[in-house]
């Protein structure tokens, strides 16, 4: 009797662990983009690949637009446990990690195959960086690359000397300033009416940007100078990785790999749409000058020098390999 009531409770015992082990592990992903965004969409397909590939023993929800954590304090959020990933652009994190700001340095990378260069010298630091924070990089996606809107055709810098340019962070005042444009502040959602108020006569921003704000009403000209290439962190708690299996953790680290290279091929074909979207609207798309061209290149080295001087010697080692390196 004492020893079938023994068997009984462990054979319920079994039951209730098989039943938790079909149930599986939930994760929180929390981002402050939207859901239907590039970035977004690559994420969400990820998270269903991950659900099928571990056959429901991992499944990553999606929170998007700041719903769990705000883009301001998403690393601070992972720290403190609120989700168990999240993503965040990494200019965004320069006061905790100022070698992240390596992505808006400008006139550096400038192509995706660039881009993809200085990712390779910048994930191992950025990785030593987080992991003394108890976290784990997955993946990085970049943004299209910033270009150049302008009202009037613009043939060298001096083109742009007076004119009102939009600026949202440092880099691009200071860019203005070495311009000789007057920087003006605009969010991205008052750009229309700055344009149709004639407050606006410049901005660099990415030709996605552009279509979604429909500039054509006010600018005319778009050059690809392809400034800079902001890229989107996808990190994770370790100790929420550390406590799945090796099987499962080998399965999202092979969707998250997907996932980067899908991501980087959909940020390409979303600059190259864009663009044809731009010139269907009658903007005109044209590339710089020679002169205009090295003149961007000489800002590019002032300012690289400024920005490695302001965050020391990793910063300083990390370009040396990334121009010395394919």
């Amino acid at each position: 009797m004492i020893r079938r009531r023994h068997l009984g409770l462990m054979l319920a015992g079994t039951a209730c662990s098989v039943a938790a082990n079909a149930a599986g592990t939930t994760w929180r992903l929390a981002t402050g983009y939207r859901a239907d965004s590039l970035h977004g969409l690559n994420l969400q397909q990820m998270a269903d690949e991950v659900a099928q590939a571990t056959a429901g023993g991992l499944r990553i929800r999606l929170q998007a637009e700041g719903s769990l954590i705000p883009l301001t304090r998403m690393l601070g959020g992972l720290q403190a446990g609120e989700a168990e990933a999240g993503e965040a652009i990494m200019t965004g994190l320069v006061k905790e990690i100022p070698l992240a700001g390596a992505d808006s340095v400008p006139f550096i990378v400038r192509s995706y195959a660039d881009a993809r260069r200085l990712w390779r010298h910048q994930r191992p630091l950025i990785e030593k960086h987080l992991a003394a924070r108890g976290l784990r990089v997955l993946m990085a996606v970049p943004w299209p690359p910033q270009g150049l809107f302008s009202q009037k055709p613009i043939a060298g810098v001096g083109d742009l000397r007076g004119q009102a340019m939009r600026t949202y962070n440092s880099t691009t005042v200071r860019i203005a300033e070495l311009m000789q444009a007057r920087p003006v502040d605009v969010p991205m959602i008052q750009v229309g009416q700055a344009l149709a108020e004639g407050r606006l006569n410049a901005m660099i921003t990415s030709a996605v940007t552009g279509v979604e704000s429909r500039v054509w009403t006010g600018l005319k000209y778009f050059y690809p100078i392809n400034a800079w290439f902001p890229k989107n962190l996808l990190m994770v708690r370790q100790s929420a990785y550390d406590q799945l299996d090796a099987e499962t953790q080998a399965r999202l680290m092979q969707a998250a790999g997907a996932a980067e290279a899908r991501g980087w091929q959909a940020s390409e074909r979303a600059a190259s749409e864009s663009v044809d979207t731009l010139r269907s609207n009658g903007m005109h798309v044209e590339a710089v000058g020679p002169e205009f061209a090295q003149a961007l290149r000489r800002m590019g080295e002032k300012l690289s020098l400024e920005w490695v001087r302001q965050v020391g010697p990793e910063a300083n080692q990390m370009f040396i390999s990334y121009f010395t390196n394919s």
